[in-house]
C-alpha cells in the first residue's frame, strides 16, 4: 500500500497522523485507480501532499520510487527556461536528492508524475474501451458499494 495522496487536514492534527493513513478505496481522492481519467489523475496529483524539500512521508515521491522508476529509464521534468529548463534523472536517488535540495519544485514533480502514470494507464483505458467483456466486468465492479 502506498501513502494517501491527500494532504493533512490541519496543522493541529499533525502531519504524521495524516501521512500514516494509507490510500483507501473508500476515499477515491486518496489514491490513483486504473480506471481514473487523465484529468482525474492530474487533479489528484495537483492536490497531493508534497511539501517542498521534504522527502520523508512524501506520497508523490513514493509513487516515483515504487511505480514510475520501476518502468522507466529516465524521469524527465519539463519546465520553462525561466525555472531552469528541462531536467532529467536516471534513477530515483538522483530525483530524491534534487528534491531535497529544492532543485525540483513540488508542482513540477507532481505534473511529471501525473504524466507518467497517465502514460502507463493509457493501454488499460483503451482495453476497457475496446473489450466488451472487460467493460461489462468494470461496470459490475464499479457497482459494488464500499462498506466500513
Amino acid at each position: 500500500m502506498l501513502m494517501s495522496l491527500i494532504p493533512p487536514k490541519s496543522k493541529n492534527e499533525g502531519v504524521q497522523k495524516s501521512i500514516e493513513q494509507k490510500m483507501s478505496k473508500s476515499n477515491p481522492a486518496s489514491a490513483i485507480f486504473m480506471t481514473d481519467t487523465k484529468e482525474e489523475i492530474k487533479d489528484k496529483f495537483k492536490k497531493a501532499y508534497c511539501p517542498e524539500g521534504q522527502i520523508k512521508d512524501n506520497p508523490v515521491l513514493e509513487y516515483c520510487e515504487y511505480i514510475i522508476f520501476e518502468k522507466i529509464e529516465k524521469f524527465v521534468i519539463e519546465r520553462s527556461e525561466k525555472f531552469g529548463g528541462e531536467i532529467s534523472f536516471k534513477n530515483y536517488s538522483e530525483l530524491e536528492l534534487a528534491f531535497k535540495k529544492k532543485q525540483v519544485h513540488p508542482l513540477d514533480l507532481k505534473k511529471a508524475s501525473a504524466k507518467y502514470l497517465n502514460e502507463f494507464l493509457e493501454p488499460i483505458r483503451n482495453y476497457f474501451k475496446s473489450n466488451k467483456k472487460a467493460r461489462e466486468l468494470l461496470k459490475q465492479v464499479e457497482g459494488f458499494q464500499v462498506t466500513r
